[in-house]
């Protein structure tokens, strides 16, 4: 072997294990990075001042929803006929607002006689407080048990917003008149993972939203809605909870949708979504 050869061949191997190293340590801190900021890749809360958003509920002709403490925990809209047949509670993705979901009340009140009710997220708009999967289950299990218990309780939950809807179906199934749970998932981490394939994000994630082990401890109707080019939540993973769910359900698929895409028009989707919860509950006591 030649002088030249021998020198190549004692300077590659170090080379090499100094290149190891620097991936290896790139790679550490890349999780390091997605473990730290993991809420800012998950929540993008608007923020709003209390009067910006007294004007954007009047003009959605909604109001302020408040607990017995008299804090803001998000917005209603009640039935012009009273006393309602049942209440709707919804639970908005990570990046909407409570007011962002006044259609949802416009479509369902042109069908039904049910107040409606959204969560508004700890962090959210004005209201106070971080969001994170804690924060917003609390948030969520209080406003559940503000709800008349004498009429059914309907949960839509879109996006980020279908693991909360589980969630409350799951720990209070008796509760839960029926579900429509729109571009879903079967749990984040499955998604988080699907994005960044590369990290070990299913170790990493501290808000997971399990949706598929809630729902086991539920039997009542569960609509699922999948949008075939969603490329936030992609339609296979509302296909799992949908496959896994062992109670009476429903599939809208469009697979001409993009994210929380309904390519219906809103009194045949709705209508349908209400038909849906009343045929498969005998204690749902809405009348269409």
């Amino acid at each position: 072997m030649s002088k030249d050869a021998k020198k190549l061949k004692s300077v590659f191997p170090g080379r090499l294990c100094r290149l190891v190293l620097t991936c290896v340590a790139l790679y550490v801190v890349a999780c390091i990075g997605c473990a730290s900021y993991q809420r800012r890749l998950i929540y993008f809360p608007p923020h709003f001042t209390a009067e910006q958003v007294k004007e954007s509920a009047k003009a959605a002709g909604l109001e302020r929803w408040n607990n017995p403490a008299g804090q803001a925990i998000g917005m209603k809209r009640l039935s012009a006929k009273q006393p309602a047949d049942g209440r709707v509670l919804i639970a908005y993705g990570n990046g909407s607002w409570s007011v962002g979901c006044a259609h949802y009340a416009d479509d369902i009140q042109n069908l039904a006689t049910f107040d409606v009710f959204i969560l508004e997220y700890p962090g959210y708009a004005d209201r106070t407080g971080s969001p994170s999967q804690k924060s917003i289950f609390h948030a969520a299990a209080e406003a559940l048990q503000l709800l008349d218990t004498n009429k059914p309780v309907y949960l839509v939950g879109e996006s980020l917003g279908s693991g909360v809807a589980a969630y409350l179906a799951g720990t209070h199934p008796d509760r839960i008149a029926g579900i429509i749970l729109l571009s879903p998932y079967n749990r984040l981490t499955s998604v988080a993972q699907d994005h960044m394939p590369f990290l070990p994000v299913w170790l990493l994630l501290v808000d997971r939203f399990p949706s598929e082990d809630y729902l086991r401890d539920y039997h009542g109707p569960v609509g699922i809605m999948v949008d075939g080019r969603d490329e936030v939540v992609p339609e296979k993973f509302g296909l799992r909870l949908y496959d896994g769910y062992a109670g009476p359900k429903r599939l809208w698929r469009f697979p001409d949708g993009y994210h929380i895409s309904i390519m219906e028009p809103p009194e045949k989707f709705w209508g349908e979504v209400l038909d849906f919860w009343q045929t498969n509950n005998s204690n749902a006591l809405g009348q269409r």
